[in-house]
């Protein structure tokens, strides 16, 4: 007795011990967006009584990437996670978009039409019953011969009554049948509308389920975290630049406020949770790419065959990089060396170019792939004024503010909005940039310095009395005036050909040699650079001589 009440008792242990399945209901709680996809954090709780649980969440969207999804909890005791199953399911669809589907418009016209056939129906019962009513009429005076010999005036009712009845059957008939015709077009349309249903099928919805098995050593209460990757949601830059350009007695400054636009159409909205950015690009791959040998070699030789010579661009190739190495298609390549498959493990990528911001409050997204904008910072700078100016391509002075970003977070790539003293002048672009960085932008025309661009000389002669060199002699004037109240730095460019062939000469002249020479890796580019004075002008000469040998003639290209 005492063995079978421990196995009684061993048996309920192990009832209480194994639970059964349990769909735990999950929220959004925050994300994190990457310049290309996201990271989705799920939050659930749930009570737990001792022994071991498998946990099912079902509401995960079918885009989540199997290898990105992790579970993480804290309870009020001992738990243990273990094993996680991912799958995916169908399950139907109930969200707005199916309310308006083309499978839901069939099914309220099938509902409408079946609704309009018992009205028919109900109207084709009615005529029908009227009609009996007549056929019955038509047949009372043969059964009461006894009122028709009361007299005339009897005589008189009965012959209203079968005017009545001729009058009326005809009307019940034509009613009788008009019903009949509307419900069998209406029975046509409602099979056609049955049929379209079923090729459309089931609205169904592709989910991600995930398992997880836990051991709980006591009752207890736990909160679970289920994070998770999806591909179609990013975040992009935008740039607000104001520059205020100063006075006299106060200094130029600029405003970069930054901003983030944020999309995504993961087919779950994001409702009320907190978001955070991330420059860094999970998707982006982690290791750089490998170069392959480039092998130069002459094609192997062929035994004659008496098949028909192949066409001649057909019988060698060039060998581009990355492409085949010199011989044809035809020629059969040895087998490349077969290596071990390895497993591709997570790497950590901590740069200088990552950063998170995190948004203030809470926020909703809707997964319909409309720009969220939110603010992530503003900071102010002291810009250094460069007015630059081409006169030779265009008669204006540009304004340009080169300033340096602060030790802060990388900035991305980004189209930036130009304000010059509260008004937008234009837009411009820019590029991804590091903390500690210098970059410049241009903020439209000013309109208080002037530029002049003169040909002072265009000649062409011959040089030399045994070997006759000809030559092309240009000479320029540029002038530059400020009218503003500071000094300002300035840059005026132009330049001179560049010798295409060894024959060929080119020579600076003039009087005013350029500061820098082929500017920003540009060849033949001059630049003059200099601070002007409040109402100070500047003269620049310069030209330049082109010498080549008298029987051959030169021409002008880019």
């Amino acid at each position: 007795m005492r063995r079978v009440a421990a196995a009684v008792a061993i048996l309920a242990c192990a009832d209480t011990l194994v639970a059964a399945e349990l769909t735990a209901s999950s929220k959004i709680d925050s994300v994190v967006v990457f310049p290309s996809g996201a990271e989705v954090r799920r939050l659930a709780r749930v009570k737990l009584e001792a022994g071991e649980h498998t946990i099912l969440f079902a509401d995960l969207p079918q885009q989540a990437v199997e290898g990105s999804i992790r579970v993480e909890g804290k309870a009020t005791g001992p738990l243990e996670i273990g094993a996680i199953d991912v799958r995916r399911v169908s399950v139907p669809r109930i969200d707005p978009e199916v309310a308006a589907s083309k499978r839901k418009r069939i099914e309220n016209e099938i509902e409408r039409l079946k609704d309009e056939r018992a009205l028919h129906q109900a109207t084709q019962q009615a005529a029908e019953a009227r009609k009996s009513f007549l056929a019955n009429l038509v047949q009372l005076p043969t059964r009461t011969p006894q009122a028709v010999a009361a007299g005339a005036a009897g005589r008189e009712d009965w012959a209203q009554v079968l005017g009545l009845i001729a009058q009326e059957m005809p009307a019940a008939q034509k009613a009788v049948l008009e019903a009949g015709v509307r419900i069998r077009d209406i029975d046509r349309k409602i099979r056609d509308l049955e049929q379209q249903l079923r090729a459309e099928g089931p609205p169904m919805l592709e989910r991600t389920e995930v398992k997880v098995f836990l051991a709980a050593r006591a009752p207890l209460e736990a909160d679970l975290t289920v994070r998770y990757q999806v591909p179609e949601a990013s975040w992009g830059a935008l740039y607000d630049a104001r520059l205020w350009t100063g006075s006299r007695a106060a200094p130029p400054k600029l405003t970069l406020t930054r901003r983030a636009s944020i999309t995504q159409r993961t087919a779950e909205p994001w409702e009320n949770v907190t978001l955070s950015l991330s420059t860094s690009r999970p998707a982006a791959g982690a290791a750089a790419p490998d170069l392959k040998p480039i092998i130069v070699d002459f094609p192997p030789e062929r035994p004659p065959t008496a098949m028909p010579a192949s066409p001649p661009q057909a019988t060698a190739r060039r060998m581009a990089p990355g492409g085949e190495a010199g011989a044809t298609r035809d020629i059969k390549e040895a087998p490349a060396p077969m290596e071990e498959a390895i497993e591709r493990r997570a790497e950590a990528d901590v740069t200088a170019f990552q950063a998170v911001f995190a948004i203030p409050g809470r926020l909703s997204v809707a997964n319909t792939g409309e720009a969220k904008r939110v603010q992530i910072e503003e900071i102010e700078m002291e810009p250094a004024l460069t007015v630059r100016a081409v006169p030779r391509l265009d008669p204006r002075a540009f304004l340009y503010a080169r300033f340096t970003l602060p030790k802060a977070a990388p900035y991305l790539a980004g189209q930036v909005s130009l304000f010059r003293d509260r008004t937008l002048v234009g837009n411009g672009r820019l590029p991804q940039l590091s903390a500690g960085e210098e970059h410049e932008l241009g903020f439209g025309p000013d309109d208080a310095v002037r530029v002049k661009h003169v040909v002072v000389e265009e000649k062409r002669g011959e040089s030399g009395l045994i070997s006759a060199m000809r030559t092309d002699t240009r000479s320029y004037r540029m002038t530059i005036r400020s009218l503003h109240e500071r000094p300002i730095a300035f840059s005026v460019r132009d330049q001179v050909p560049v010798a295409g062939n060894q024959d060929i000469k080119v020579e600076l002249i003039g009087r005013t040699p350029p500061t820098r020479r082929d500017v920003d890796d540009r060849r033949g580019v001059l630049a003059w650079e200099d601070k002007l004075a409040p109402d100070e002008e500047r003269v620049i000469e310069f030209g330049y001589r082109i010498t080549w040998p008298s029987g051959k003639s030169i021409v002008f290209g880019r």
